[in-house]
């Protein structure tokens, strides 16, 4: 694995960090009762999808970085690859968080397009890794 590679599974590998932290708040406003997450099932099922998408794309992210070092890309394509898959499990949950942020908001602000955005960088980089390694 290239060093590049390697530094980037070391980021991702801190996020996980983030994401059990996360999860250990997600736990401590059911286990409280904090209003405005048990009454507020917007803010309930976005903050739960924030969660659940951090993992995941943290996962994938880490899964096909050898893929990388495999296609038969320049260092800068590499680069914008990695970014890509970086990226994307911090926008999305970040659209999810920062959209219902008060406990009052019953519907999401215009940072839900953040999930948008997390979205296409994914769809971008497997787009980008899976032609190059063809």
């Amino acid at each position: 694995m290239s060093s590049a590679t390697l530094t980037t599974a070391g980021i991702l590998l801190v996020t996980v960090v983030a994401v059990a932290y996360g999860g250990l708040t997600l736990l401590t406003h059911l286990a409280r009762s904090r209003a405005g997450y048990l009454d507020n099932p917007v803010r309930r099922g976005l903050w739960t999808a924030g969660h659940a998408h951090a993992g995941v794309l943290v996962l994938f992210a880490l899964v096909v970085l050898p893929y990388i070092d495999q296609a038969d890309v320049s260092a800068g394509t590499a680069t914008l690859i990695r970014s890509l898959f970086v990226a994307a499990p911090i926008l999305m949950p970040l659209g999810f968080f920062l959209s219902v942020v008060r406990p009052r908001d019953t519907r999401p602000n215009k940072l839900i397009w953040l999930t948008v955005a997390g979205g296409g960088c994914l769809m971008a980089g497997a787009l980008l890794l899976g032609v190059n390694l063809l």
